[in-house]
C-alpha cells in the first residue's frame, strides 16, 4: 500500500497500528491532561490545525468548538471528526470503541490521548503545523536570489 506522504495511504485499507498510549493514559503526559482540563478548546485547536495540515488555524478552530461546546454541548460532535481523521492518516484502530462514542462519553481523555499521539509522532503541539514543518525541515523549498547582471550598455 503506497503512502501519500502526509501519513494518509492510498486503497481502502489502511494498515492498522495501536495507539501510542491508551483512552485512560493521560497522566502520561501531565502538561497536555492539565491544559485539556482547562482549556479543552486549545487542546482541541491544536490537534484541529496539525490535522488539517495548517489549512485551518489553531484559534479558529478551537472557538468553532468552544462555541459548540458551550451552547449546545455537543462539542464531542465537531471534535470525534478529528479523531476519525486522525485514525485515517495514520492506520489507528478504532479502539476502544466508535470515535463519536470515545468523544461523547470521555471527551477530555479522548482529546488527552489525541493530543499525545501527534507529540509522539514528533509535533510540538504548541507551535503549529508551519513552524512544526520548518522545524522537521519539510518547510517549503527556499528559492535562490534573482541575480542582477553587472553594468551593461
Amino acid at each position: 500500500m503506497a503512502s501519500l506522504g502526509n501519513g494518509a495511504y492510498a486503497g481502502a485499507n489502511p494498515p492498522v497500528s495501536s495507539w501510542a498510549s491508551g483512552l485512560c493514559g493521560c497522566f502520561h503526559d501531565v502538561s497536555g491532561c492539565c491544559l485539556t482540563l482547562c482549556c479543552p478548546c486549545v487542546t482541541f485547536g491544536r490537534i484541529a490545525e496539525i490535522l488539517d495540515q495548517g489549512n485551518s488555524s489553531c484559534c479558529a478552530n478551537g472557538l468553532l468548538y468552544m462555541l459548540l461546546a458551550s451552547t449546545t454541548g455537543l462539542g464531542c460532535l465537531y471534535s470525534c471528526t478529528y479523531r476519525s481523521k486522525l485514525r485515517g492518516q495514520y492506520g489507528l484502530k478504532e479502539k476502544p470503541c466508535g470515535d463519536c462514542c470515545v468523544h461523547m462519553f470521555c471527551e477530555a481523555c479522548a482529546l488527552c490521548q489525541e493530543y499525545r499521539e501527534l507529540k509522539n509522532r514528533g509535533f510540538d503541539m504548541a507551535i503549529g503545523w508551519h513552524a512544526n514543518m520548518e522545524r522537521m525541515g519539510k518547510g517549503a523549498p527556499t528559492v535562490a536570489p534573482q541575480m542582477h547582471p553587472g553594468m551593461t550598455r
